[in-house]
């Protein structure tokens, strides 16, 4: 079925468009959003509001539920996704302009918050979730996107290009970290 999709979106755009500009990554990258081991899944906007079913199980599980709740996430400059199948949402991803002090560049994005329900971890999602982001920035001159990554967590980020800056030091309550970071 993916297959087929891919073959259709590709076709369509090509026929519509005829330019081969569409037999780019973003064409893929668009069915991968939408189709992965089977399931439909979308992405779209949520609310902070939203992202709390999804942070609380996954991120502050025993916590009280105002831990999910993080400075900055109801700035006007904050933006939420989440991902979904059918109408449920299963996994969350938060962007904040934050400027972190081991980076020069000027224009800075934080990632925080990023979840995936537990019965859907390892199908990709977590990567779906990364590279809409990545996808949201990409007209922003010299982003850089940096994160909090769990120690855990910082094999699966290097495997999407982002790289470890600095040393590991402990977020209380929740476990060592180390920043990671990509240009955009």
């Amino acid at each position: 079925m993916q297959i087929f999709f891919k073959f259709f979106l590709i076709l369509f755009c090509h026929k519509k468009n005829n330019s081969q500009s569409f037999y780019n990554e973003n064409v893929i990258h668009l069915t991968a959003l939408i189709f992965c081991q089977n399931q439909m899944y979308t992405i779209k906007k949520i609310t902070a509001n939203d992202t709390i079913s999804v942070r609380h199980p996954v991120l502050r599980n025993g916590k009280p539920i105002e831990s999910c709740h993080f400075d900055g996430d109801t700035l006007p400059s904050t933006h939420h996704f989440g991902i979904f199948i059918a109408k449920k949402l299963i996994g969350v991803i938060s962007l904040f302009k934050s400027q972190h002090s081991f980076f020069q560049a000027e224009n800075q994005i934080q990632i925080r918050g990023m979840a995936v329900l537990e019965e859907f971890q390892r199908k990709g999602l977590g990567k779906m979730l990364i590279r809409h982001c990545e996808q949201q920035l990409k007209d922003e001159a010299d982003c850089l996107l940096w994160f909090n990554a769990r120690e855990n967590a910082g094999p699966f980020y290097e495997k999407l290009g982002y790289t470890i800056s600095g040393t590991s030091f402990e977020i209380e309550d929740v476990g060592t970290h180390f920043v990671m970071y990509k240009y955009v």
